[in-house]
């Protein structure tokens, strides 16, 4: 097991066995952003994407939270997320850029990355679950867009995964009225993968997680991005795409050595190349 240097503790990193835990450290706020949480978690996840010791990503919160997103009371006394005070261009600026450094990374890099939510997940903190490839929920968890509530329109890329996971219709009545999602009705509704007894969440997600980092990650990159792709392009690119990566693969000492070891009935043993 090795830790992270995130150069905050309002973030703390662990990698044991393939896996990355990336856990928001604020439970005096419920996990709630600051400008050294959400600039630390950008440029952690950068060097994650291309660390050859990481094969998947585990995003969580302490102390029985998820993430509260923005920090409202902050907001209120007209504490900056991002420090001193800036233009409206600038704040605009750098939060377009924080936001691909951090949801869209998580949505796009070539790793598996999986939200584990040990409790409630609201605005900005819901969109980074929704960011993640796969969420799993604690029975006690509780999801909540929330951005009406406090007059704000949503950040994040929180509009894009939700519509794309429930459609729009359902998507706009979440985010209109700002409604409570139990655990069990957010898997109902397939915005989380599944729910699990709060004392055994992290046991179930790391297990998941360690069967990704040890699987075939060149596959699962390219797999990916296929079903990335899928969600808004056109059929026949898609398919094209879907039959370079299906023929890379092929190649790949991974897929070699899984098809010997189906012929000897036996598991196979990845080595990522």
């Amino acid at each position: 097991m090795a830790s992270i240097d995130t150069g905050t503790d309002d973030l703390l990193g662990m990698i044991d066995d393939g896996v990355a835990v990336l856990t928001l450290n604020r439970p005096e706020r419920r996990n709630a952003f600051s400008g050294a949480m959400i600039n630390a978690l950008g440029r952690v996840l950068a060097d994650l994407e291309t660390d050859s010791d990481v094969g998947a990503i585990v995003l969580t919160g302490a102390a029985g939270a998820f993430c509260a997103g923005g920090d409202v009371k902050a907001m209120a006394s007209a504490d900056p997320l991002f420090g001193a005070e800036q233009t409206y261009d600038d704040k605009i600026a750098l939060q377009r850029l924080n936001q691909r450094a951090t949801s869209v990374r998580l949505w796009q890099m070539g790793k598996p990355t999986i939200a584990a939510l040990p409790g409630p997940a609201a605005g900005a903190g819901l969109s980074l679950a929704l960011a993640c490839d796969l969420r799993y929920a604690a029975d006690s968890a509780i999801l909540t867009t929330a951005f009406a509530r406090v007059g704000f329109s949503g950040d994040y890329g929180g509009t894009w995964f939700l519509t794309r996971l429930i459609g729009s219709a359902k998507a706009k009545e979440l985010y209109f009225f700002s409604e409570r999602l139990t655990a069990s009705e957010a898997e109902q509704l397939g915005v989380v993968n599944a729910v699990f007894p709060a004392d055994t969440l992290m046991d179930e997600v790391l297990s998941r997680a360690r069967r990704l980092a040890q699987g075939p990650r060149v596959a699962l990159r390219y797999m990916k991005e296929n079903l990335n792709r899928a969600v808004f392009g056109e059929l026949g690119d898609c398919s094209d795409l879907e039959v370079t990566h299906h023929v890379h693969t092929g190649t790949t000492e991974d897929h070699r050595n899984a098809a010997k070891a189906f012929v000897e009935k036996r598991e196979p043993t990845f080595k990522g190349r």
